[in-house]
């Protein structure tokens, strides 16, 4: 079984965080998910809200863009939250600019295989 993905982008760590909870909770399953923050924390934590069954793996990118940084770090983490089989993985992005060079990336042969990319969620401050 592929891992269903979602690209998420936005400006807003918060409102990216918000939208990948609204995500997670509008699903009528109970799917192991994941997810791959990119950037530092705002001191908000919108994932505490979630039901305990619910609750996904979170992993956190700071070195920026996963795109610009090499692809190094984010091959690496992939990799780590792949072993773990989720069914659905939600990928935050601070800037939309680099979204077809992230989709490129996950769609190479190396990840076709572990992964199905789903349509991406752009969020900004009006949503």
């Amino acid at each position: 079984m592929n891992t269903r993905t979602t690209l998420v982008t936005g400006a807003s760590a918060a409102i990216r965080e918000a939208t990948i909870c609204a995500l997670i909770s509008a699903s009528a399953t109970q799917d192991r998910s994941a997810v791959i923050l990119e950037g530092l924390a705002n001191g908000q934590d919108p994932f505490a809200l979630l039901d305990a069954r619910t609750l996904p793996q979170i992993v956190r990118i700071a070195p920026g863009c996963l795109c610009c940084s090499g692809n190094l770090t984010m091959r690496v983490t992939l990799n780590r939250v792949l072993r773990q089989r989720p069914s659905q993985l939600y990928i935050s992005l601070a800037n939309s600019l680099h979204l077809t060079q992230i989709e490129a990336f996950l769609s190479t042969p190396t990840y076709t295989q572990w992964l199905t990319l789903t349509a991406s969620h752009h969020c900004d401050e009006a949503a």
